[in-house]
């Protein structure tokens, strides 16, 4: 038996998400399926979490396990033979034995897409999420905005209404806003994320940018724990699963 670790990147447009569900087409099953192709047998795709319908991966992780005599280096090549396009494995290799894509990870790293420009794009409509404010974003503002969710907080003014997650309390080791052009890329480095919490801090940050929150009361909206306190939750065609870390 042998354990092949998996990098994969993925357009999550026509996908219900990563996790298989009944009657729909995930990330997760069409991936189960091509090994079984390339093996002859069906195992258990590990991933290191979920992605939602329409959220897309640069370096998604999973793990599965086989007794294919198939060369670790060879499995992305050989899958990617029969994925459709929009699902690509990156890397593939052989991983010890008690490693798990979920379990051995340390941290994540999100990154959030936004268009500001007076007319949408047809080539990045799935891709990006676009505001189209006359006037740009206030960049300054955003950033010094970002600066008050590094560090450990209980995060629940920044979780979606009805999780049953208990424990909010999450540490962000950084927040970088980048620009080009009219694309605006906020990217989020952490021990881990609870449910919409990238979508809706992303929300927050863009309420700041157009003048909606002042940069100054972010710390206060965090300390409230309330979630209207905080900004709308992007929609999930902008967030991009970058790395996972081990």
């Amino acid at each position: 038996m042998r354990n092949i670790n998996l990098i994969i990147e993925y357009d999550g447009t026509n996908y219900c998400g990563w996790q298989s569900q009944k009657n729909a087409n995930s990330i997760q099953e069409t991936i189960q399926t091509a090994i079984e192709k390339i093996t002859g047998d069906r195992p258990n795709l590990y991933g290191s979490g979920r992605t939602d319908k329409g959220v897309h991966a640069f370096g998604q992780t999973a793990n599965f396990f086989t007794e294919s005599k198939v060369n670790a280096e060879k499995f992305a090549y050989n899958l990617n033979s029969v994925l459709p396009k929009d699902i690509v494995i990156k890397t593939s290799c052989e991983v010890d034995m008690d490693f798990h894509a979920r379990y051995s990870a340390v941290g994540k790293e999100y990154s959030y897409l936004i268009l500001n420009s007076k007319q949408p794009s047809a080539l990045y409509r799935n891709l990006a999420y676009h505001i189209n404010y006359c006037e740009k974003l206030n960049i300054d503002e955003m950033v010094s905005a970002s600066k008050a969710f590094v560090g450990t907080h209980d995060f629940s003014a920044f979780m979606a209404k009805g999780s049953s997650i208990k424990d909010a309390i999450r540490t962000i080791d950084e927040v970088v806003i980048t620009q080009d052009g009219e694309f605006l890329k906020l990217i989020f480095r952490g021990n881990g994320f609870l449910y919409n919490m990238v979508r809706i801090i992303s929300g927050t940050l863009l309420f700041v940018g157009v003048g909606k929150i002042n940069s100054k009361d972010i710390l206060e909206i965090i300390n409230s724990k309330n979630r209207i306190q905080a900004g709308m939750t992007l929609p999930a065609h902008g967030l991009y699963l970058e790395k996972v870390l081990y």
